[in-house]
């Protein structure tokens, strides 16, 4: 949903003094050293809590000499070719990724959009001006971290409501773009779930191509999904994939945020560059850890029941959440983005719902920043991981409604 330009906000950063803390220091520093008012459940990190893949130990077994060895720095051969494989059957692709030129294995997506704000800042033409990286507000912390390290100004979109979660295409002017070096972009978004459709990832990947910056999605939400797939943006960029990045992890696809492996697939001229930054800033990814990532990029079984078993979550969500604090299921990923403004806000129903509930939550607004008239796009909001067992899920949502009416 657009807005009208009498609704768009100034897209402008915010003052130096913001706090950049991480969500989680500034939570702990909100609840202080209350009491949980129950036996304490924890919703606020995403963490996915399902048993791994049954594949991985013997898979680990048989590669265990391979920790005797320098991994090289794009990947293994395997890996990439299971990447772009699965890259392949998973997207409406216009041709193959190409394996050795358009794949390069990372450490979890987390250092990988880190260090692509500095590699863009390297490889993109002269800026019509200050260059900026533009982030959707609220957004994975990553992406602030990487333009700052990029010495980049950061420009923060903001993700309403009235906007259908996702940064305004509308409001961008062309003096903003022209400066560009990175956008980045998550779908589906954490938090708030929303899931870009094809038209606006096609009309994003235009702008890059014209302004000549690198769109970088977030897409390792992509296969935690109500009804239909989310679409990627390699699917929406041209067949060279010219200005378009996309990075994926096996943490939330296939519950094994502790394997720490995940990829970078697109433009193989941006790929050329970023792969010079890593091989001098970046450790290797173990071949064993590499071999794990290749049985589970070839095997959608446990990712059907890894979907299946968040489904049955928002499955509750739906009956004892319903329609309160503006709950809709959202398209994709796996929290909760629910407005509590009418509980006097984000931080004050974080606390009352540990305080009371004993349901650790995060504050919405410490996952945004200010936009240039001082509000937060998050400030009404609390962001619930559905990361728990279905009964500790359960058992929290009830609390949480108790508690918050």
């Amino acid at each position: 949903m657009s807005m009208t330009s009498a609704e768009r906000q100034p897209i402008v950063s915010p003052a130096p003094a913001v706090d950049m803390r991480s969500p989680f220091v500034r939570l702990t520093e909100l609840l202080g050293d209350s009491k949980p008012g129950k036996p304490a459940i924890n919703l606020s990190v995403g963490e996915p809590q399902h048993p791994m893949p049954p594949f991985v130990g013997p898979v680990l077994a048989e590669n265990l000499a391979d920790f005797g060895r320098y991994p090289p720095n794009k990947g293994s051969d395997q890996f990439r070719r299971a990447a772009a494989g699965w890259l392949g059957r998973r997207y409406k692709l216009k041709r193959p990724v190409d394996a050795d030129s358009e794949v390069l294995v990372l450490n979890g997506t987390r250092e990988g959009l880190f260090l692509a704000a500095i590699a863009a800042k390297r490889w993109v033409a002269k800026r019509a001006g200050p260059p900026a990286i533009l982030i959707p507000n609220p957004f994975y912390a990553a992406y602030a971290a990487g333009a700052a390290a990029a010495e980049c100004e950061t420009v923060y979109l903001p993700a309403r409501v009235t906007n259908g979660f996702l940064p305004d295409l509308d409001a961008l002017p062309d003096e903003l773009l022209a400066r560009t070096v990175a956008f980045y972009l998550a779908s589906p978004a954490n938090p708030q779930g929303a899931v870009a459709d094809h038209a606006y990832l096609v009309r994003l990947a235009g702008l890059a191509r014209r302004f000549g910056f690198l769109v970088f999605n977030d897409e390792c939400y992509c296969e935690i999904y109500s009804k239909e797939p989310p679409p990627g943006m390699l699917e929406a960029a041209g067949p060279d994939f010219a200005h378009a990045v996309v990075f994926h992890s096996l943490s939330k696809r296939s519950s094994l945020p502790g394997l720490r492996v995940g990829f970078a697939a697109g433009d193989r001229r941006f790929l050329g560059q970023y792969l010079e930054l890593r091989n001098v800033a970046a450790p290797q990814v173990p071949l064993p850890a590499q071999a794990v990532a290749v049985a589970a990029y070839n095997d959608e079984k446990h990712v059907e029941e890894n979907r299946r078993l968040y489904n049955a979550k928002f499955d509750l969500a739906d009956q004892i959440v319903g329609g309160r604090y503006g709950y809709k299921r959202p398209a994709g990923g796996f929290f909760l983005w629910l407005d509590v403004a009418a509980m006097g806000g984000s931080e004050a129903a974080s606390k009352r719902l540990w305080r009371e509930a004993g349901v650790r939550v995060v504050p919405g607004r410490y996952l945004a920043r200010p936009q240039a008239d001082g509000s937060n796009p998050g400030t009404d909001y609390i962001r619930v991981a559905m990361v728990q067992d279905k009964e500790a899920t359960a058992e929290a949502l009830h609390r949480l409604v108790a508690v918050l009416g």
